[in-house]
């Protein structure tokens, strides 16, 4: 049984507020709590999952504080570039830092806030969430764990009890708040804002910070540190690559340092591997499309870089940012056979992995049925025999593909004797079943549909039995 271990590290940066890195700000006082979804396994994990029912209203609806924890929430302080434009007048709007605590291998995490209420960076926003946006973010984080991903982890849903009005969704609409619990809320845009200020002494201080307490006591040298959040960065994007998943709006606020998924808003999973599918309706250049993440990412740790100048090298920094391709490439090689549940042995790995993506990109085959179809490669002969997309797998244009496929050494194959390789069709999160799952709470206050989704995403994590691939080292 994992202990509550409290270990409020952010205040060694600032003292008592105000600092140049958060405000401390107070809680919105909702009408009403109703407790809509609690992560009972991840509370486990951090020794929560004893609170009462009550306990957990009071402190993830009321914000009562932890024992020996922060005494009151902080509202960290960033910028960003928002569609590269840099704007000076953001930071947590709409959510703070509730608590920090270690978990049951001894990491740093946070429990943060969406939906709590107004901060001074609320600008003209009501400092609120939607129930469908938590509900969004459900469906969001437990899938890409499922697959592997190194993400946040949706932690609480709890509803308040106020009509939102929104542009666009039907208004008013059911309001909630959000509690998340991740790694850190240390954002490429938390640098921005201290380089926006000059103020390098704070800089060096937060580098300190993330090597001690986020990276298990790494080198703190600023151009060590950058190379090392290149290569997070780098393997997240890959592991999104991977999994068909389409953030939406990355932005340079919204990408952590410690190379961590996280911030839902728009996101969907890609039917197929379009390159040009994209998240948000209002993204109409497609600058954060499915095939151009990888781009994204670049171009964001450039701004990360630049923000670093005030400390190191240029031309450590720039050594660093030249890496991320090579290191991106690796990444989608490692992310694609750790789908596909097969070892990987050097020699034609990216050759295997840009064979499989340059099929699905031609042929626009459906992308999850892909990996449903041929995890652990010539093991899963059967399945793919009794799949639709049988004809496919014996046609030419598939022909590199396939006898990569089939070279390459099962890794887990003892995995699929889970009644999850008996199913007709895999597990899938598209936009269509996520509409069909708001509706049914919409409509009628019906979760079922919501608890059978994540039921199946269960079920699916465990046949396949990832860990995440990016979690944080030194």
């Amino acid at each position: 049984m994992t202990a509550y271990s409290p270990a409020p590290r952010i205040l060694e940066l600032g003292g008592p507020p105000p600092s140049p890195f958060y405000d401390a700000v107070r809680a919105a006082d909702f009408p009403k709590l109703v407790l809509r979804y609690r992560n009972q396994r991840w509370a486990a994990r951090i020794g929560l999952d004893g609170l009462g029912a009550e306990a957990w209203l009071d402190h993830f609806g009321r914000f009562l504080p932890l024992p020996d924890n922060l005494r009151e929430p902080l509202a960290l302080r960033y910028h960003g570039h928002q569609f590269r434009t840099y704007n000076p007048d953001i930071g947590d709007g709409r959510g703070f830092l509730f608590a920090q605590l270690e978990d049951d291998a001894g990491r740093l995490l946070d429990l943060g806030t969406k939906g709590s209420g107004k901060t001074p960076y609320s600008r003209f926003g009501d400092g609120r969430l939607t129930l469908k946006g938590g509900v969004r973010e459900i469906l969001a984080t437990e899938m890409l764990e499922a697959l592997g991903v190194y993400t946040s982890k949706s932690f609480s849903v709890i509803e308040t009890g106020e009509a939102l009005s929104r542009n666009d969704e039907p208004s008013p609409t059911r309001s909630c708040v959000l509690v998340r619990l991740s790694h850190s809320h240390v954002r490429f845009g938390t640098f921005q804002r201290l380089a926006f200020e000059n103020d390098a002494e704070s800089i060096e201080r937060l580098v300190a910070y993330c090597a001690a307490h986020l990276e298990g006591g790494a080198d703190p040298d600023p151009a060590a540190f950058f190379s090392r959040v290149v290569a997070r960065t780098a393997r997240l994007v890959a592991d999104w690559t991977a999994a068909g998943f389409v953030h939406g709006v990355l932005n340079t606020d919204n990408m952590t340092v410690t190379g961590e998924s996280f911030d839902y808003g728009p996101w969907r999973f890609a039917p197929t591997a379009d390159p040009g599918f994209t998240a948000a309706y209002f993204d109409q250049t497609g600058l954060y499309a499915f095939g151009r993440q990888a781009e994204a990412g670049a171009w964001n740790l450039a701004r990360l870089g630049g923000c670093l100048t005030l400390l190191a090298p240029v031309d450590a920094l720039n050594a660093a940012l030249a890496s991320y391709g090579d290191l991106y490439r690796e990444a989608l090689a490692d992310g694609f056979f750790r789908r596909l549940g097969l070892a990987r042995t050097g020699g034609d790995d990216i050759r295997l992995a840009n064979a499989v993506l340059g099929w699905l990109d031609a042929t626009r085959a459906p992308y999850e049925r892909f990996f449903f179809d041929w995890f652990c490669g010539r093991e899963s002969a059967a399945r793919r025999t009794a799949s639709p997309l049988a004809r496919d797998y014996e046609s030419p244009e598939f022909g590199e593909a396939k006898a990569l496929l089939l070279a390459a050494t099962p890794e887990r194959p003892g995995r699929l004797s889970h009644p999850y390789f008996a199913q007709s069709e895999p597990c899938t999160m598209l936009i269509d079943e996520v509409e069909r799952v708001w509706s049914s709470i919409a409509e009628a206050d019906d979760w079922s549909p919501l608890a059978a989704k994540i039921d199946a995403i269960a079920a699916m994590r465990e046949a396949y039995g990832f860990s995440p691939s990016a979690a944080p080292t030194s």
